[in-house]
């Protein structure tokens, strides 16, 4: 296999699980199971339909053929009827019935939907094991003081726990638009060969009754709770719009993510998992690169140019179909969701073996903490007897001077020296020093991290308990 390409995608980033759904053994699989609801469905609405004929299609709705299918689509370049002729093959009681009244999107665009829908159900079973994982993190860390950043500038202290909540909150919002799509989603159903139902019309001698009902029995059958009500011969392609949206929207979650821990890695401050024989630089031996945030941020910027593919899809079909959708439907579908499980794979383990440095953070948060507690400062002085305006001038001024014997020196942040030296606060040393106690600066971030989980994400974990407990192996 060495001489032809290979997916990245398949070798080094999705599941097996994932994999397999997207399977030409799972899709032909599920056409032979379409087959057998449009024939009980047929039956059961009086065609002369035999119970014996549907026995025989599920007898064989495992042991497909392949052989048999590869050399008639060869000869008549049609993979449905190719499968229909092997099918009739092992069934040759049943062989007549097969596929009586439907076209080439029966199988093909409700299979389509039947995997997109398990797919998507993949992913939030993935994307809810992440979520707990956070949650752990952000609780373990609510109360671990932190500079924040704003525009990567220090800025008014938080907690490493309250940093997570954030992105723990981006993916609940994920999570609402990924239960919105699967619980829209729906069959295509037997709609023919321009959306009429005419074929079916036919075979059931003018009855709307029933061309109404075989849809919504087959759509039962197959698990779902209805069918789209109108379509030309496909189901419309902004469906495909909608599922690759809710992962884009995932990936952009996954991304905005690594760029914080890559940032913080870089300031030594919180690491993303590294193995003990992992090799970080083929020249710095000493290097331990951010890999996996990196692999995450590059497999969700593909994930997010994927949407434009169905975009252009959905808004170049012309009337009832034209069959220029299929070739990119092939690859923008499933390799979509074959990132987004590599994302959330990979989302898992970097969480799950996430580890933080709190004597690095100390040591940056009380380099900068001096500057955050002016305020304070100032505030102690006025009580004092001091007044307000002088004192914000002269903050300002010794801020200035404490700010460039750090940069411009190379010195240690000495503002509080300064102010103990300015009579016009007076303050002693000691007295600010007893000002720089972390806890005092970050606000309600513990509360806050106390509050969004109880109130937000918990429920959530203790609704869907039955899908926790999921571990991610990395394959490179």
């Amino acid at each position: 296999m060495n001489d032809r390409y290979q997916s990245p995608l398949s070798e080094r980033y999705a599941s097996k699980e994932m994999q397999y759904i997207f399977s030409p053994d799972k899709k032909f699989r599920t056409w032979r199971k379409l087959w057998i609801a449009l024939a009980e469905t047929e039956k059961e609405l009086g065609l002369p339909i035999t119970q014996e004929q549907i026995d025989e299609l599920k007898a064989h709705a495992e042991d497909i053929n392949y052989d048999v299918a590869k050399e008639r689509e060869r000869l008549v370049r049609h993979d449905v009827m190719s499968h229909v002729y092997a099918y009739g093959q092992q069934c040759p009681k049943a062989k007549g019935i097969i596929h009586l009244g439907a076209t080439s999107c029966y199988v093909g665009d409700n299979t389509d939907l039947i995997i997109m829908t398990e797919a998507l159900k993949l992913v939030r079973k993935k994307l809810i094991n992440v979520m707990a994982e956070l949650a752990k993190f952000a609780d373990t860390y609510k109360n671990q003081p932190t500079l924040a950043f704003t525009h990567f500038q220090p800025a008014q202290p938080t907690t490493v726990g309250k940093r997570a909540t954030l992105w723990l909150n981006d993916l609940c919002l994920d999570l609402e638009d990924l239960d919105h799509v699967i619980s829209t989603m729906k069959l295509l159903g037997s709609k023919g060969t321009t959306g009429t139902q005419a074929s079916f019309l036919e075979l059931f001698e003018g009855d709307h009754a029933k061309c109404r009902k075989a849809d919504q029995m087959i759509a039962e059958k197959m698990g779902f709770a209805s069918c789209y009500p109108v379509s030309g011969q496909t189901y419309s392609r902004k469906i495909d719009t909608r599922v690759l949206t809710v992962l884009a929207g995932i990936a952009q979650s996954a991304h905005k993510f690594t760029n914080d821990v890559r940032l913080l890695q870089h300031l030594k401050e919180v690491e993303e998992p590294f193995e003990k024989n992992q090799i970080g630089s083929s020249a710095m031996a000493y290097k331990r690169n951010p890999m996996r945030s990196e692999r995450i941020a590059g497999l969700s910027n593909y994930v997010m140019s994927d949407v434009m593919n169905p975009m252009l899809v959905t808004s170049t079909q012309w009337f009832e179909r034209t069959l220029d959708d299929s070739a990119n439907k092939r690859l923008s579908i499933p390799e979509g969701f074959l990132a987004i499980d590599g994302i959330l794979d990979l989302y898992l383990n970097v969480v799950d073996g996430l580890v933080v440095y709190p004597k690095v953070i100390e040591k940056h948060f009380m380099a900068e903490l001096p500057f955050m507690a002016t305020e304070n400062i100032m505030m102690d002085a006025v009580k004092a007897g001091g007044d307000r305006q002088e004192l914000h001038e002269r903050i300002r001024q010794l801020s200035m001077e404490a700010g460039r014997n750090v940069k411009e020196k190379g010195l240690e942040n000495n503002l509080l020296e300064l102010i103990a030296a300015d009579p016009a606060f007076g303050l002693t040393l000691e007295e600010l020093k007893s000002c720089m106690e972390p806890s005092r600066y970050v606000g309600r971030a513990p509360q806050q991290v106390e509050e969004f989980l109880t109130e937000v994400v918990n429920p959530i974990l203790e609704a869907n308990q039955e899908v926790l407990g999921m571990t991610a192996e990395i394959t490179v």
